[in-house]
């Protein structure tokens, strides 16, 4: 089915909002889980392949959770996957909630773990360990989200990528180069400025919530997702899945 102009917007531009919103939350959890867990990247799971290697030289402790972290994530995505096979023939809408309510469920556990493994001494602990896993395992569904819904954002929890092409555009437009578009140009900043700044503004917060709340600081993020799985199964159906296609 074919959609006005103005149909697409309306799916859009919600959509944006609720990346940023994803943006913050990649930045509150990955660096709680950070400061938490002896430097244990949840959600920039990739990172912790550098505080492994730090930790063969002897500059940080807890291997093993960061060994582990990886395959979490993949179990992760592996199981967004599966859900979102099985929601196939379900409406967009149940899909997108779906995905929503897995990503909830894991970053839950999480905290609950992280509450009982409390005061965290010990990389190597049971609990500290199953507490990190799934962490990641939760940051792995948002990973997937998208990409499984045929969600059209930018990256929403490693923000390299935006702050590189973020620059670019930004040197375009200030050089006035003949060589671009400039309107796309800035509808692209105008995707991935708000992501970063979330991102930058989830990670202080996530620290700041480290130290006042501990592990029940994640109740932010938790909330916030409830927010917009609600707000995106409102404003998505099959007709928004097209459209964002």
């Amino acid at each position: 089915m074919s959609t006005t102009p103005a149909q697409s917007k309306a799916v859009l531009d919600p959509m944006r909002g609720e990346n940023t919103v994803l943006a913050f939350v990649a930045g509150f959890v990955d660096t709680l889980g950070f400061v938490a867990l002896f430097g244990l990247f949840t959600a920039h799971v990739t990172g912790n392949f550098i505080m492994i290697g730090s930790g063969i030289a002897g500059v940080n402790g807890g291997l093993l959770i960061k060994w582990l972290a990886f395959p979490a994530f993949v179990l992760g995505i592996v199981g967004a996957r599966v859900l979102a096979d099985r929601l196939h023939a379900q409406p967009h809408a149940v899909r997108v909630g779906g995905l929503y309510v897995m990503q909830i469920v894991l970053l839950a556990a999480f905290m609950i773990v992280g509450l009982a493994a409390a005061p965290i001494t010990n990389a190597d602990a049971p609990l500290t360990i199953a507490c990190g896993l799934l962490g990641a395992a939760g940051m792995g569904v948002q990973n997937a989200h998208p990409r499984l819904t045929a969600r059209s954002v930018v990256a929403n929890t490693v923000m390299t990528g935006n702050v590189t092409q973020a620059v670019i555009d930004v040197f375009d437009l200030l050089a006035r180069s003949t060589h671009v578009d400039r309107r796309e140009v800035r509808e692209r900043l105008a995707r991935t400025l708000p992501p970063v700044a979330a991102f930058g503004v989830g990670a202080s917060l996530g620290a700041i919530g480290w130290l006042a709340a501990s592990f029940c600081a994640l109740i932010v993020p938790l909330a916030l997702l409830g927010a917009i799985a609600v707000f995106a199964c409102r404003a998505n159906d099959g007709t928004a899945a097209h459209a964002i296609q």
